[in-house]
């Protein structure tokens, strides 16, 4: 009691962001059950017909329904592997400059597309990849034929993933590095002693360091492995690319919104949340079993 009492502040403090957590968060699960309905907005969730599983059947049978899940697997997959590879060598080669201003200003450069939203960097990489744009115009002076970048599948798809991790990179390399500056610099100098040159540190020290780093980051991104991007796809998408570009979260988008399918919408919703809910149980339980990582 006494405890509950000294640290009364503290929670105090909590209750707030725990109120709005709760209103914001767990209060609009109750639409989940849209899912399970014939939903009509004039009707409300109480006096909808209840179909049972009859929306999950319906969205699977989409003719588009495979591709997207396709599309966004894909997409995600490969923004997740980058998310880390990319952070994780761009760290290692920071962490052996000497000069410290120039760590800096790596840094510095690398973090800041993180502050900037999609609507200013969607536009962007629009118009650096237009027909007109400073890249075709690099393409033309190579005396090749301009590319129409942003109605081509295959270039769209891969310009979605590397202006996403272009983007994000900063984030999880400065972690790393924090990750990398926590290591005990008296197995550099033993190791040094030893004989071992910086490849071999790298190897047998550094990335065993920060293992458990990149453990916890490989599990949160697997937790939203089927969140591809919505809001930069959204932005920077058009119906030319669909076939290659539509997510989950876009097609949602579309069959509720513009379609107003709002029961079939929902059902995809709910089927991403609970593939999301079972990659992340796997992937804690193999983080904890092989490594063993723990929440508390």
């Amino acid at each position: 009691m006494k405890k509950l009492k000294r640290n009364f502040p503290l929670h105090f403090m909590l209750w707030p962001g725990v109120f709005f957590t709760i209103i914001y968060a767990y209060g609009p699960m109750a639409g989940l059950v849209m899912a399970f309905q014939e939903f009509e907005p004039l009707s409300g969730f109480f006096k909808s017909k209840f179909i049972g599983l009859d929306n999950f059947k319906y969205v699977f049978q989409l003719p588009d329904f495979n591709q997207v899940l396709w599309n966004t697997v894909l997409i995600a997959v490969c923004k997740m592997i980058l998310f880390l590879l990319v952070p994780l060598v761009l760290a290692l080669l920071l962490n052996e400059v000497t000069k410290s201003w120039f760590s800096r200003f790596v840094q510095s450069a690398v973090f800041l597309p993180f502050f900037l939203s999609w609507t200013v960097l969607g536009g962007v990489v629009i118009e650096l990849f237009s027909l007109n744009g400073p890249v075709n115009a690099l393409v033309s002076s190579l005396g090749l034929e301009p590319i129409m970048f942003m109605l081509d599948n295959s270039w769209f798809r891969t310009i979605i993933i590397g202006s996403d991790v272009w983007k994000g990179m900063g984030y999880n390399m400065i972690i790393m590095l924090a990750a990398i500056t926590g290591i005990n610099a008296t197995l550099y100098e033993a190791a040094e002693v030893d004989g071992a040159g910086k490849w071999k540190q790298m190897i047998h020290i550094t990335l065993p360091g920060i293992a458990p780093m990149i453990i916890v980051l490989a599990v949160l991104g697997l937790g939203g492995v089927l969140n591809a991007g919505f809001e930069q796809i959204l932005i920077m998408y058009n119906p030319t690319v669909y076939e290659g570009s539509d997510i989950i979260d876009t097609f949602v988008y579309r069959l509720g919104i513009f379609s107003q399918q709002f029961g079939p919408a929902a059902a995809v919703g709910l089927f991403k949340s609970v593939i999301s809910l079972a990659l992340v149980s796997v992937t804690y339980y193999a983080a904890y079993k092989y490594n063993n990582y723990r929440i508390f």
